[in-house]
């Protein structure tokens, strides 16, 4: 696969400094939506089991697995939807879906919440990629980073370092990883925190303690320097691992 960055960047040098500061317990994740099949780098293998987007994204994290996924390995409907692989169900699209597993008053509410859910175009996908950013071989459009509160500080101090401001985070309690943490952060280009979502704590092995976080992987050279700035200031209270 061709280079997708216009100027290169060292992701293992990256994924080593975000470990460092951040005192994380596993990889950052380098996340990509391949649109045709040519975009999967040579010699990159399919998934060998039909699992959850978010059990995927612990893959990467947790066991350095790397592989791809068409729709046919998506077992959870509603992150298919959110990536592009699928069609949104009917049950999922009038509301049914998440009033029947009691997370709104009504399916009204529910498809108010589904309306706005950030999502790619249907089959505008053919798979996505997962690695760990240390070791990926191809270009991610985000960078998934799962974390506790104080690491999640520290990346949100560094994403104001140089400009200040404020960080609108966007959520809704469901689709953290497929939707808030990829499908939005790679459409609109900025960092989402997530709380995580019943289903990714559920399947991939987010803890309690734990919260997501996307980064476009076009800002990830500026956070990188901006962490170790931050993580190391005067007034930064130490975290621990």
């Amino acid at each position: 696969m061709t280079p997708d960055m216009k100027i290169p960047i060292n992701y293992a040098e990256a994924s080593e400094t975000l470990k460092k500061y951040l005192k994380l317990t596993g990889s950052p994740v380098a996340f990509r939506f391949a649109t045709k099949k040519e975009d999967i780098p040579a010699g990159m293998q399919e998934l060998d089991k039909t699992i959850r987007h978010c059990a995927m994204i612990g893959l990467a994290r947790k066991e350095g697995r790397i592989f791809y996924s068409p729709s046919a390995r998506h077992e959870c409907n509603g992150g298919a939807w959110a990536l592009g692989l699928r069609e949104i169900t009917d049950s999922l699209k009038n509301g049914d879906f998440y009033f029947k597993l009691g997370k709104f008053e009504s399916s009204a509410a529910c498809k108010r919440t589904i309306d706005r859910v950030p999502h790619l175009d249907t089959n505008e996908t053919f798979a996505t990629l997962y690695a760990p950013l240390e070791k990926t071989p191809f270009d991610p459009q985000v960078v998934l980073i799962v974390a506790n509160p104080w690491s999640m500080l520290k990346l949100a101090q560094s994403s104001l370092f140089r400009m200040g401001g404020r960080i609108n985070a966007e959520f809704a309690g469901i689709q953290s990883v497929c939707s808030d943490t990829c499908a939005q952060t790679y459409l609109n280009g900025k960092v989402n925190f997530s709380l995580g979502c019943d289903g990714s704590r559920k399947f991939s092995g987010i803890e309690d303690g734990e919260m997501v976080m996307g980064i476009p992987a076009e800002l990830l050279p500026e956070m990188i320097e901006s962490v170790k700035e931050v993580a190391a200031a005067p007034g930064s209270k130490p975290g621990s691992k």
